[in-house]
């Protein structure tokens, strides 16, 4: 069920009249927004309810035995297990048959080639989502960031709540679980700032970034070999900003959603494309998830005096955690060995003014747009197919239309309005009269529909 649907409006609007309705029974309202967090994932693929409410109850479990243990070895054992258990689901449904199929081509080169059985299964939707956040819940509820275990109903409701349930962002058990333990005020919903958040992810989806895939990025990458320099460098501009306004729309409305239901989101994204160096774009960039591996994964491996191992290792996580596949792990280690070089270079250097500014601002972003070639290639060879590409100088663009640059170009603008700009608006519609904030937000959803392409693409982290 897309956000952009049909569909998931009436959803929402049943879904919300009756929270709302519920607001005086906290207990039946979390029973109810649970049960409905599962009809709507439900609609993807009903079986793999069961696995959500597994992995829900099992991490219950845990917590529960975590938080009692008194002994502090039995309770680091405990979550030794439990995160185990945790990697292990993830690693059956996502990773099995890469590791299997990487073996095989290996034993092939080895000349030994072995016919290995593959698992047929289906990638559950959102699966790297969820274990992630059983992780928070019980990594927080061990370091005490959690000050009690979750009950059942509430930590049914915190993994499978439908905002952020297939493409996050990754709300921390601390940040969520004492939201859920209070009684939602009504008179504390931002609405005007959420609905605003809705629209902007309305058009960062449906006009920009569909646009952009059908008109520019998918063409290109499907067969680079067909185009010219011009057009694939337009193309890899392109597919920064579409994957960019495509997730960052995702959470924007995610965001939105869950503050019309009286519950706070994180900031996921900062203007990541005006960042300067890579260390400041991985601040900016799918924030719940840089912050995640940074303090679940890179701070538990420990020592300064291991930065450069401690950084590989956990940006070949982060590359793998995005898909099982070479590109993914060549991405994840790109960025890593430039983390590395990063921190070496900073080294008691003065903080960056001025031009070296600006210039390190645009050598981050080519680079980001670089790696980002990685990221969208189906394998290895059409990535390095798309890179030796860049040498056809002198092949006329096939794709420079008015639209594509014009999109491109507010893309990548609207990385360097004020920050504050989102603020401003709320407060200019705020004093509007509460019909004209209606016939407003109806206008845009009808120009936002008009204007992008016909039919509603997947969101691109919906695989992840």
């Amino acid at each position: 069920m897309l956000f952009p649907t049909l569909n998931f409006g009436l959803f929402f609007l049943v879904v919300f009249s009756v929270a709302w309705a519920l607001v005086g029974h906290h207990r039946l309202r979390l029973a109810f927004l649970t049960a409905a967090s599962y009809l709507f994932y439900g609609f993807w693929d009903w079986r793999f309810c069961a696995l959500l409410a597994a992995s829900s109850l099992g991490n219950h479990l845990f917590g529960r035995l975590i938080f009692d243990c008194p002994d502090p070895q039995r309770r680091k054992t405990i979550l030794t297990v439990a995160i185990v258990l945790n990697l292990g689901c993830l690693a059956v449904f996502k990773y099995f048959n890469f590791f299997l199929e990487s073996l095989n081509d290996l034993l092939i080169l080895l000349g030994v080639g072995r016919d290995i059985p593959f698992l047929s299964v289906l990638l559950p939707v959102g699966i790297s989502f969820f274990t992630f956040h059983g992780i928070s819940y019980l990594v927080d509820l061990y370091r005490g960031t959690l000050d009690r275990p979750a009950s059942a109903l509430q930590m049914l409701l915190y993994i499978s709540f439908f905002p952020q349930l297939v493409a996050g962002p990754i709300v921390r058990a601390a940040h969520f679980l004492p939201q859920l333990r209070r009684p939602v005020d009504p008179a504390d919903i931002p609405a005007v700032r959420a609905f605003l958040l809705i629209l902007g992810g309305l058009f960062k989806k449906v006009v920009v970034a569909n646009i952009l895939a059908t008109a520019l990025v998918d063409p290109v990458f499907r067969d680079p070999q067909s185009f010219g320099a011009i057009d694939l460098m337009l193309a890899a501009y392109g597919y920064a900003v579409q994957i960019y306004c495509d997730f960052s729309a995702y959470t924007d409305i995610a965001i939105g959603v869950a503050a019309l239901f009286g519950y706070r989101f994180p900031q996921n994204f900062n203007q990541p494309y005006r960042a300067v160096g890579l260390r400041d774009f991985w601040r900016r960039w799918h924030i719940s998830l840089s912050s995640w591996l940074r303090d679940y994964l890179y701070i538990s491996l420990g020592g300064q005096d291991r930065r450069t191992r401690n950084l590989m290792i956990t940006m070949l996580l982060g590359g793998l955690w995005h898909g099982a596949a070479w590109t993914f792990v060549a991405w994840g280690l790109l960025h890593g060995a430039m983390l590395v070089v990063e921190h070496r270079a900073a080294h008691g250097r003065q903080p960056l003014a001025g031009w070296q500014r600006v210039v390190a601002l645009v050598a981050t972003f080519h680079l980001v747009c670089l790696t980002w070639i990685l990221f969208r290639a189906p394998d290895l060879g059409l990535a390095l197919d798309y890179l030796a590409g860049f040498a056809r100088l002198g092949q006329a663009s096939q794709v420079a239309q008015p639209m594509v640059l014009a999109l491109l170009a507010g893309g990548i603008g609207a990385h360097f309005l004020p920050a504050g700009r989102l603020d401003w608006l709320e407060r200019q519609v705020a004093i509007l009269p509460r019909t004209a904030q209606a016939a407003a937000l109806g206008a845009a959803i009808v120009l936002i529909d008009r204007l992008g392409p016909d039919g509603v693409a997947p969101f691109i982290y919906f695989r992840f």
